[in-house]
């Protein structure tokens, strides 16, 4: 059986899970290929305006998939925790992509969670779709799972060894299917290695401890991947020169929980970019290297 796997929202979260699951159970998985201009006007045509950039290009991806496998994967997140919630886009994907193929085959799981044991209920079904037993999916689930965190431990570990360089270094408070996009985000990233500055990626931080610090932000956010974003920001302002924060229009949570650090973050140099389809790199570049210049006159001036 071919699995396929959008490379696109919360493939850059849980990605190496999903595909060593699959494969455990000698499903052969298809990844669907780096965003590119094609997959994004697929994603685009395909969706309704209100639709934000991620959804959008989540399509294109699914669309991509389209006759090249049995079943693609399209899971539902609702909460991470009974205090906390995903935002909508995430409780509907699946309803989202049902309605826009019809012909596609989805394959799912919920993560719900006041339901203690959700997620693992979720891998269970998918196994039983798939006709295979529930101890050989749970085997297979608990070595994904694993995996999955020795993959985010690596990532942290080297981005410790990044903040204990002498260089500048800049956060980037963004969603990690933004960011981690080679298409929408990575060339963000390139411009700021490019201008000399390392940048630090918040979703490659502890996300309990970052859920955590972000209640010196605000005590009233409840979206789960927003806490952790701006609980990044406390958790490593002194040890960053400044903040970018980056949001795909038109985004609402991330527009509100922005707005909130925006106005009451006020002893770190912070920013904001909105991107969209329509994205061109000139003025894109013209910003980042205004605020890294001032982030490098901030730094002479205080070491002087």
């Amino acid at each position: 059986m071919k699995i396929g796997i959008p490379n696109a929202l919360l493939y850059y979260r849980y990605g190496v899970m999903w595909k060593t699951f699959f494969e455990c159970l000698d499903s052969k998985v298809v990844i669907s290929q780096d965003t590119n201009q094609s997959i994004m006007s697929q994603g685009v045509s395909g969706s309704v305006g209100e639709c934000c950039l991620p959804v959008k290009l989540f399509l294109g991806h699914t669309a991509s998939l389209l006759g090249g496998c049995d079943r693609i994967l399209v899971p539902r997140f609702e909460q991470f925790d009974k205090s906390e919630e995903f935002c909508v886009r995430f409780w509907g994907l699946p309803d989202i992509v049902c309605s826009t193929f019809p012909e596609a085959t989805v394959l799912s799981y919920n993560l719900q969670g006041q339901k203690p044991g959700s997620e693992l209920l979720g891998f269970l079904h998918m196994g039983r779709e798939m006709g295979r037993g529930w101890a050989e999916t749970l085997r297979a689930y608990m070595y994904a799972r694993e995996k999955q965190r020795l993959a985010d431990s690596s990532f942290m570990e080297e981005q410790r060894q990044v903040l204990r360089g002498s260089g500048l270094k800049v956060l980037l408070a963004v969603q990690p299917y933004i960011i981690h996009d080679s298409y929408i985000g990575a060339p963000i990233v390139r411009m700021i290695r490019e201008q000399g500055a390392e940048p630090i990626f918040a979703d490659r931080c502890d996300r309990m401890l970052c859920r955590g610090l972000s209640r010196e932000i605000s005590t009233d956010l409840y979206w789960t991947m927003n806490k952790e974003i701006l609980g990044a920001i406390p958790l490593l302002k002194g040890q960053v020169d400044g903040v970018i924060m980056i949001t795909a229009f038109p985004c609402g949570t991330d527009s509100l929980a922005n707005e909130l650090a925006l106005r009451r973050i006020r002893d770190i140099p912070i920013t904001q970019i909105v991107l969209d389809e329509q994205q061109g790199e000139a003025g894109l570049q013209t910003r980042i290297e205004c605020f890294l210049d001032i982030l490098k006159e901030r730094r002479r001036t205080h070491a002087s």
